[in-house]
């Protein structure tokens, strides 16, 4: 059976305030907007999660749940991963080694640099930095997410809101 990843980076998010924490900034308008944007183009391709889990700062919530509304997901079951926000690209490896191997279509919604480093280093493949709610998909012939590692994915595609037509 073969695993599908989806990495994203969470949508443009508005500047920190003073005072304000890093971890609860929110989606700025563009950002909204293209949250929304990538959920239809997943929803016109007819992809469906069997989970969706993201980092729980504000800004990646979003992301997720407009995302996971044009999908008719149920947002209360999108897993919300404290060790994503910060991550490095080894913690987030180990999220992913630890998912459960009845998932085969999973949204991972992070962070850069880390998502960006993990998809190249999934890959082999130089991606670069992912732009605000860009989303690289990885597959991977293999049965069991614990056997995920360096180079073992194969990029399937790389899309981000300025490429969609719509």
């Amino acid at each position: 059976m073969t695993k599908k990843l989806f990495l994203a980076r969470h949508a443009k998010a508005s500047d920190k305030q003073p005072g304000q924490n890093d971890i609860d900034r929110e989606l700025n308008s563009i950002g909204l907007q293209n949250s929304t944007r990538m959920g239809i183009n997943f929803s016109n391709k007819g992809i469906q999660f069997d989970i969706i889990v993201s980092s729980p700062a504000a800004r990646a919530q979003a992301t997720s749940s407009l995302i996971a509304e044009q999908l008719k997901y149920d947002t209360s079951k999108i897993h919300l991963n404290p060790e994503i926000y910060e991550a490095s690209t080894r913690t987030l490896l180990q999220v992913i080694n630890q998912l459960k191997d009845e998932w085969n279509t999973v949204l991972l919604v992070g962070h850069n640099p880390a998502i960006s480093y993990l998809a190249e280093y999934l890959t082999k493949s130089e991606i670069g930095d992912m732009t605000t709610c860009g989303v690289v998909c990885i597959e991977f012939e293999l049965d069991q997410w614990n056997m995920i590692s360096e180079g073992t994915g194969k990029m399937v595609s790389y899309e981000y809101p300025d490429l969609l037509n719509f």
